[in-house]
Parts: C-alpha cells; structure tokens; sequence
C-alpha cells in the first residue's frame, strides 16, 4: 500500500499543498484532477521523488520516503508531459538505449513485447515519424521496462487522438489488474477519467471538477 499523510508543500511564499492524505492499494487506478497550478504535478513529482517530502509522511510498504529514496526508486514509474525520446533513434534503438540504464534487464524480444502489448507495432521506424499517439507510447513503453510496482504519468494522453487515448487508457487499466500495478496520473480528460479510474481525486478548492464528475455519477474524493 502506498500511504500519503499530510503532504504539504510551499513554493516561497506560496502554499501549493496543504495536509493531503490518500492510500493506493495494488491493481488500482487513481486519477487527480483540478485546475492549472493546483498541485496535481506536484504531487506526482513529491511520488516520484523528484521533490523533496518536507512537510507530512509518504511510505511504500514498508520503505519510507526520506530514507529509503534509492530503494523506491526501482519500483517507480514517472512519465512526464513532456515526451522524453530520442527522435532519431528507432523504436528498438530507443528502447534499447533505455533498457541500458534500467535496473532490470530485458532482451529484444522481451522489449519489443512491451511495445506490442501496447499496440506499437512500429520497431525499426525512426521516432520523429511516429505520430504523437505513437511516440506517447513509446514513452510509456520505456518507463515500464525496469518492471515498476508504482507508474506515476502526468497527462499521458493530452494532444494525441481519440483512438490512441483510448489504447492507452485501456493499457493502463488492464496493467494495473492483471499486475497488480499501482497507478496515479493526471488528465483533463474527463472521459477518460470516468472510463478507467477506481478512485478520483480532486485536488485544489476550485468544485468544477468534483461537480463535473458527481454529475455522471463519479464519487471524487477531495484532498
């Protein structure tokens, strides 16, 4: 179980986080929603240990987030908006460069499954031709290589297509099932958010979105 008590965090004078407590348990789904500068992103880079925790407590299991930040990090997943590929690399070459840095070692073969299950089926073609369904993919693709138990994605679907965000909205939530995988990520898209989230999160005092969603019919919890 990941457990989140009390995070809070400033930026200066200015107060992004205030006591913000939730758990995730394996094979769940969990989608934060709210408005620009709420502190979404935040709370995923604090998860990804990208932020330092300075005020509140966050462990994994039995591994705590000020002293055991190298162990958490092999099991850890982070996605940023930004796409991180190497455009003149090919899939397999990006792939393989990433599965180099990885903790845990995959064969070709065993990379390019990834890719499949994903439905990029694109291997040889250089990135900078994918579309940008394709290349978000592959951008998933790499961060899943090292096997993480907790895969963090901040906007995995925003500017690609309708048919893509749906693949990739499926994936996530067949992952977490069938693997018992914790996953968080954030998104405007409130479909999306409805279609494939366990529990939603509404972070930030703005009720839009908690309105929004308890109007389909959606409980959203508010941190």
């Amino acid at each position: 179980m990941l457990t989140v008590n009390n995070l809070t965090k400033d930026y200066g004078s200015k107060r992004v986080l205030k006591d913000v407590s939730f758990q995730i348990k394996k094979g769940e789904v969990v989608g934060l929603v709210g408005e620009n500068g709420a502190g979404k992103s935040t709370v995923l880079n604090t998860l990804a240990t990208l932020l330092p925790l300075e005020k509140g407590t966050i462990t994994y299991q039995d591994l705590n987030y000020v002293t055991d930040k190298q162990k958490l990090r092999k099991k850890i997943g982070y996605i940023p908006q930004e796409i991180a590929i190497w455009e003149e690399f090919s899939v397999e070459e990006n792939m393989v460069f990433f599965e180099k840095l990885s903790w845990e070692k995959k064969s070709k073969k065993q990379l390019r499954q990834i890719c499949l299950d994903m439905k990029l089926t694109e291997w040889k073609e250089k990135a900078k031709v994918l579309s940008g369904g394709m290349k978000r993919k592959l951008n998933i693709a790499i961060s899943l290589i090292h096997d993480p138990e907790i895969l963090l994605l901040d906007e995995p679907t925003v500017g690609i297509d309708l048919r893509s965000r749906k693949e990739i909205g499926s994936y996530l939530y067949n992952l977490a099932k069938e693997k018992d995988k914790m996953i968080i990520y954030t998104s405007h898209d409130m479909e999306e958010i409805l279609s494939f989230c366990d529990y939603i999160y509404c972070i930030g005092e703005d009720p839009f979105y908690k309105e929004l969603l308890e109007e389909k019919g959606k409980h959203v919890n508010v941190l």
